[in-house]
């Protein structure tokens, strides 16, 4: 299948996406862990069936340092010991932030309380990068972005473009 829509071909979609770009640089200057970020993103995106994203977060996840094996478990973190629990209380809101259709609730309190323990400072960042991956996951969705021809460092090429 092929890719339905370049947003970087139509104006008003490339000036949205530089602001886009923009804001998310924001949250990646933010004291909040690169490694959970990427955690938190991957997630989200797996969630989301974004290849796109998934790829993306993935090889910016690796070429930071992070483990095959903690890449290859973040679907599966319950049933893991390779996370701390501060990246499970992010994931866990990653997760409950995402599926937000599936739960009257939305966050649990449980998690909330979790987050807010680990992440006092930060929480605005996690809440944004919740909120931020979840819109790049339905623009590329939406578009059929595909996964496998992204490179690692492109995004922070895009924005120093913008």
């Amino acid at each position: 299948m092929e890719a339905r829509f370049n947003l970087f071909e139509n104006d008003v979609a490339s000036r949205f996406a530089k602001r886009f770009a923009g804001a998310a640089l924001v949250l990646h200057d933010s004291p909040l862990p690169k490694s959970v970020q990427e955690l938190v993103s991957l997630r989200a995106s797996q969630i989301n069936g974004c290849g796109h994203c998934v790829d993306m977060h993935v090889k910016e996840a690796a070429a930071a340092g992070e483990s095959e094996v903690r890449l290859h478990l973040v679907a599966v973190r319950r049933e893991t010991t390779v996370f701390s629990e501060a990246e499970r209380a992010a994931l866990a809101l990653a997760e409950e932030g995402t599926r937000l259709a599936d739960a009257h609730e939305g966050v649990s309190d449980e998690t909330w309380a979790l987050v807010r323990k680990h992440y006092d400072d930060q929480t605005a960042a996690l809440v944004c990068l919740v909120g931020m991956i979840n819109a790049a996951n339905r623009l590329a969705v939406i578009t059929h972005q595909k996964g496998g021809a992204y490179g690692t460092g492109m995004f922070a090429t895009v924005v120093a473009e913008g």
